[in-house]
């Protein structure tokens, strides 16, 4: 063989060589990110739950939808089969200690581990969702006075803390135990930016989401020595069922939007792929933090 044809060979199989790693690098990015594990979803059967729920099962876990309403959350574990994917549901009250406990328990049954969780049910204002849909679309909070602190009622208030709150102690804490037997894992809480910034007529609200933010960061630092990391999403407005008609309303839509640096309505994926990324191994030193995905609301210093 003569020098040229050798070097024409060598350089023929250096890139081949290189095209192979290619592939191979190729085939690294298209792993899935939660290949191998198990989420447990809360309010997994709508809106940025329901988004979670079947955001993670496309990146490989085996998922809990776990929701109020049993039979929206065996619809969303239809859909997540149907695409070649692991899920089961489960109907919980995330206010009900009992039912966050059998939650967890059939988490584990189920798969044998739990390493990803994303506590997203939760309500509006009671006395704001409990009125008619086109009396929630308008901006008439500041006349409803059983909004208002001045008048709001005990239950109302309580109900808003048990679920938003409460629940999210009740699932923070079952499912830490079974991170705990699994070796760690990765715990995101729904928060707001009206944890952050007050909200006319939602002090309920407003207060529920600020003591998940503080009960994130305590988490966070007590459960690091299992191997357990917590971290919080703050959603900005964003098109969910639980905005109700208001995002039907264009004149709220069109005020929102002007308020928003970004100019447009979060949607639910948006939230999705915050909590896919901490709860993925991409996160794995990240703990204790709140991220707002919001468009810029919070940066901006009106918020």
């Amino acid at each position: 063989m003569t020098t040229a044809r050798r070097g024409k060979c060598l350089r023929a199989e250096i890139i081949l060589e290189i095209y192979a790693d290619l592939r191979n690098w190729g085939g690294k990015q298209m792993t899935k990110r939660l290949a191998g594990k198990v989420a447990v979803i809360t309010g997994g059967a709508s809106g940025i739950g329901r988004e979670c729920s079947l955001r993670f099962a496309e990146e490989g876990a085996k998922i809990v939808v776990a929701d109020i309403n049993l039979d929206r959350a065996s619809s969303v574990c239809a859909e997540i089969k149907a695409a070649g994917n692991e899920a089961i549901p489960f109907a919980v009250d995330a206010s009900i200690p009992e039912d966050v406990v059998a939650m967890a328990d059939a988490a584990m049954n189920e798969f044998g581990q739990v390493d990803a969780c994303v506590a997203a049910a939760g309500i509006s204002h009671a006395s704001y969702v409990s009125r008619e849909p086109q009396e929630q679309a308008g901006a008439d909070r500041h006349d409803r006075h059983d909004m208002m602190l001045i008048d709001k009622s005990l239950a109302n208030w309580q109900r808003v803390l048990d679920v938003n709150l409460t629940g999210v102690m009740l699932t923070n804490q079952a499912i830490a135990k079974k991170m705990q037997e699994s070796g760690g894992g990765a715990i995101v809480n729904i928060a707001s930016i009206a944890g952050k910034t007050a909200l006319m007529g939602a002090s309920d609200y407003c207060v529920s989401k600020a003591g998940v933010w503080m009960l994130t960061k305590c988490g966070a630092i007590e459960l690091a020595r299992h191997g357990i990391r917590v971290n919080a999403v703050g959603p900005g407005y964003i098109k969910t069922s639980m905005s109700g008609a208001a995002t039907s309303n264009d004149a709220w839509v069109e005020d929102r939007i002007k308020e928003t640096p970004l100019r447009r309505l979060g949607e639910p994926s948006d939230i999705a792929n915050a909590c896919l990324y901490l709860c993925s191994d991409e996160a794995s030193f990240v703990t204790g933090e709140i991220i707002f995905p919001d468009g810029g609301l919070i940066a901006d210093s009106r918020a």
